[in-house]
């Protein structure tokens, strides 16, 4: 693989637990034929950004489908960093250190997760320049902009409420305002985050203090979470809304057990 920059590392994790309650083995139900987490392998492959594309999983299932499309499991996440509450730098430290154990050692990370399958190739080409670009940054960060805006939360105390953002004109509220005349507030998706290595060696951060933004375009920022997400999913796929990481594999059949 060839990197934009071949004087910067980067190496691509892709989280893939087992054990999802909401849509239960999510990462690898079927999407298009192909199991959800194909998707953001074969565009972590395509991008060509990359010097390794890694999953990290605690499922030999798992671990079986993500080579079958061409990543890397070169170790399994340890059961007590898989739970469901389990912090993203418990794996990403796990799995650099593990990294660097074996001499590979990477100038920087990118967490795809595979729960954002509209996220293409050119996806990360933008955003991998989009951070080589600038300078001063811990770390870059898939976001878009707010559909419903903090200003309009409310904090709900028994049977009395507050404004989340309790600024604005006394005269006119925020909360009492019209969207177009809010401030823009953008929120982050799963879309992608790269980051530089050492903000996890030195401050056990995935992000570091400094963040700058990647704004996602249309469905590149999809995230898929709940039933309905799923449903939309396929909807989108099937009106042919948005596209899908092309793969060239035909779609994973596991071998029969002897």
């Amino acid at each position: 693989m060839h990197s934009v920059s071949p004087k910067i590392s980067c190496v691509a994790l892709i989280p893939a637990r087992s054990g999802s309650k909401r849509i239960p083995e999510k990462n690898i139900r079927l999407l298009a034929g192909h199991p959800l987490i194909a998707y953001s392998i074969s565009a972590a492959l395509q991008s060509r950004i990359f010097s390794a594309v890694i999953v990290s999983t605690d499922s030999e299932r798992y671990t079986e489908i993500a080579r079958y499309y061409g990543a890397e499991v070169p170790f399994a996440r340890p059961t007590e960093i898989s739970g469901d509450t389990s912090p993203d730098i418990e794996w990403v430290e796990y799995t650099l250190k593990r990294l660097a154990a074996q001499g590979r050692h990477y100038d920087c990370f990118s967490i795809l997760r595979p729960t954002s399958p509209f996220r293409l190739p050119e996806t990360i080409q933008r955003a991998w320049a989009e951070f080589c670009a600038e300078t001063g940054v811990d770390s870059l960060r898939a976001v878009e902009k707010c559909s419903q805006h903090p200003a309009k939360m409310w904090v709900v105390r028994g049977r009395r409420m507050l404004p989340l953002l309790p600024i604005g004109p006394a005269d006119q509220p925020w909360h009492s305002s019209q969207y177009p005349s809010l401030p823009e507030v953008y929120v982050q998706n799963a879309s992608l985050e790269i980051a530089w290595s050492r903000v996890v060696f030195e401050g056990r951060t995935i992000a570091g203090t400094v963040l700058m933004p990647f704004l996602t375009r249309d469905a590149e920022g999809f995230d898929v979470n709940k039933p309905y997400d799923w449903d939309l999913a396929e909807h989108i796929v099937k009106q042919k809304a948005a596209r899908l990481c092309a793969i060239s594999q035909p779609p994973f059949c596991p071998l029969p057990k002897a």
